[in-house]
């Protein structure tokens, strides 16, 4: 006697399963990417806080260092502002990682000495 094969075949039940798990995979994905780019945008938060804080304590343009250390894309909104305590605080969007805007800003604050003119 030969085989049958089953009323409800199992056959490509795979691919359907992998098809039906790609929307979570790519949200997985978006999200975690989205986490990258938030963690890089801190980042450099502080580094173009510590760059604006060295310029005003030696008298340059403290939007002008900020802006030197961000790539492009970070720059438009940056935000510098300097305080009465000499420190400096730079407000940065983290962009949408899926289409325009902005996820949420993060603020840095550096603060330098100010620098004579020298003996």
């Amino acid at each position: 006697m030969g085989r049958r094969a089953p009323l409800h075949s199992e056959r490509g039940q795979a691919a359907v399963e992998l098809v039906a798990a790609l929307p979570f995979v790519a949200l997985l994905a978006a999200v975690l990417w989205q986490a990258a780019v938030a963690g890089q945008a801190a980042w450099l938060a502080g580094s173009a806080a510590r760059a604006a804080a060295r310029a005003q304590a030696v008298g340059a343009d403290t939007a002008a260092a900020a802006r030197g250390v961000l790539p492009a894309r970070l720059e438009r909104g940056l935000r510098v502002r300097a305080r009465a305590d000499g420190s400096v605080t730079v407000t940065l969007p983290v962009p949408l990682v899926v289409g325009r805007g902005r996820l949420t800003t993060v603020d840095a604050r550096a603060r330098f000495q100010p620098q004579g003119a020298g003996p």
